[in-house]
């Protein structure tokens, strides 16, 4: 007899499909179970018989019972020993070797038991210093920047909460190594590179020379955190693209200002920089002497008009001076306080550095204002990380900068800015950050978001009190 194929009743590719993997899976469970029977019955006969507990007992007072049982056999174990010491001085090496290797199982086994039942340490409760806040005028803001340093865990960092109107420090907070501080240094230090806060320089110079406005726009090329010599070099019939000065500043951008520098020249580089307290001997040190440097000329003029170069420095005394010279149109004046002695000045000291014009210090505000609503500032301090209502009331201006730096050595992120209400101006704080990340490690919130939870907590406080 002759069998033919008979495709008709073959069953369909899925459902041979779904057929073999069923009885894979089937054949996968069923060598699971065989394991993990063959695995519970060789743990049971692992274990002990005085790991036996009863079913109506705790299972500490069962290994409580297998302590005392092992102690008694212990010293069953020792009487038998010694009796038979007795007896036969010489004794068979052989027992007494076995006899020996008895009693150092027992005794191991009693004492993994023993580590068993014994509680684990728990780890330290870090203590909190409460002296260095409550000493500060604003406690409780200064609670809330304490409790950030401890969330946030930056490497090194430094917060400064500055009052405009009397120019008085109000709240700080400072960490070193992953701690926080219950004393202040970092505020007063000159070792920090100003990085991109030294663009105020260059707009100011620029505005003071009455050849740049808000408005003027200048050569934009290539990426803004470059500097290239190449993006320095302007045709005479330029027609590429352009930014304005106000946007370049917002932005951070690197080849713009660098541009700007070279035009406007380093003398008037350094009677802005002079104006701003850069290379002054305040009295007492407080702070600390920021530098800037200015070549007469070359791509280093360029370097330093952008604060793409460390030898220019600035602490965040000075920062927030700076800040409130703009703010409030006044000459420079170092921020005080009564209980930072060898930090910050103790009373007002009036410092004759000059003033700018009317008109730059409207611009030098505007162009913070556009950082905030258009530039490098935009995404963090905006209402993810401050209430609708507090951030639509304020006023808000400020300037970011990043570079890498040694001393400490690390990535520096700064932040110097000002929140200002909208119906009563007098009502405004200032507020500095410096944090230090590490280069290959973990890195903490942006400073531009600390900045913002700082001006958001400020706002709760003093905007909406009752009436």
């Amino acid at each position: 007899m002759k069998y033919y194929y008979d495709p008709q009743n073959r069953l369909p590719y899925k459902k041979r499909l779904r057929n073999r993997c069923i009885a894979i899976a089937i054949f996968v469970a069923v060598c699971a179970l065989i394991g993990s029977c063959i695995f519970k019955s060789g743990e049971q006969a692992s274990k002990p018989a005085g790991f036996v507990v009863n079913g109506n007992a705790p299972a500490e007072e069962a290994i409580v019972d297998t302590l005392s049982d092992m102690d008694s056999l212990k010293e069953t174990q020792k009487d038998s020993l010694t009796e038979s010491a007795e007896k036969n001085l010489v004794g068979d090496a052989k027992t007494v070797t076995k006899e020996t290797e008895r009693k150092e199982d027992l005794e191991n086994t009693q004492a993994a038991v023993t580590a068993a039942v014994t509680p684990e340490i728990p780890p330290e409760v870090e203590k909190i210093d409460s002296a260095h806040i409550k000493n500060q005028k604003e406690v409780f803001l200064a609670e809330k920047i304490d409790n950030m340093l401890r969330r946030f865990k930056p490497m090194h960092s430094a917060i400064l909460v500055v009052e405009p109107n009397s120019n008085e420090i109000i709240a700080w907070g400072e960490t070193k190594d992953y701690k926080v501080q219950n004393a202040p240094d970092y505020i007063s230090r000159n070792t920090f590179p100003a990085a991109s806060l030294a663009k105020t320089i260059t707009i100011a110079a620029a505005m003071e020379s009455n050849r740049y406005s808000l408005n003027s726009p200048i050569p934009d090329r290539g990426a803004h955190h470059t500097l290239y010599r190449n993006q320095l070099r302007v045709p005479e019939n330029y027609t590429g693209p352009t930014i304005e000065l106000q946007d370049a500043y917002a932005k951070s951008a690197n080849p713009p200002l660098g541009i700007i520098g070279m035009n406007v020249g380093a003398k008037r580089l350094r009677d802005a920089a002079k104006m701003l307290g850069y290379n002054t001997n305040f009295p007492g040190g407080l702070p600390g002497r920021s530098n800037y440097a200015p070549p007469d000329s070359g791509y280093g003029l360029a370097e330093v008009s952008c604060g793409f170069i460390q030898s220019t420095t600035l602490t965040p005394l000075l920062a927030a001076a700076q800040v409130r010279s703009i703010l409030t149109k006044k000459p420079l004046e170092i921020p005080w306080a009564k209980d930072l002695e060898g930090i910050a000045p103790k009373q007002r000291i009036a410092l004759d550095v000059g003033k700018f014009s009317e008109n730059t210090y409207y611009g030098l505000r505007a162009a913070m204002l556009r950082s905030v609503t258009n530039g490098t500032a935009r995404k963090h301090i905006s209402t993810k990380n401050m209430a609708r209502k507090n951030f639509n009331a304020l006023n808000i201006g400020g300037k970011t900068g990043s570079l890498d730096g040694n001393d400490p050595n690390g990535r520096y992120e700064w932040f110097m800015g000002f929140a200002q209400s909208k119906d009563d101006p007098k009502k405004a704080i200032i507020v500095v950050i410096m944090q230090v990340h590490d280069l290959q490690g973990y890195r903490s919130q942006p400073a531009c978001q600390v900045a913002a939870m700082i001006m958001n907590y400020w706002a709760h406080q003093n905007l909406w009190q009752a009436k």
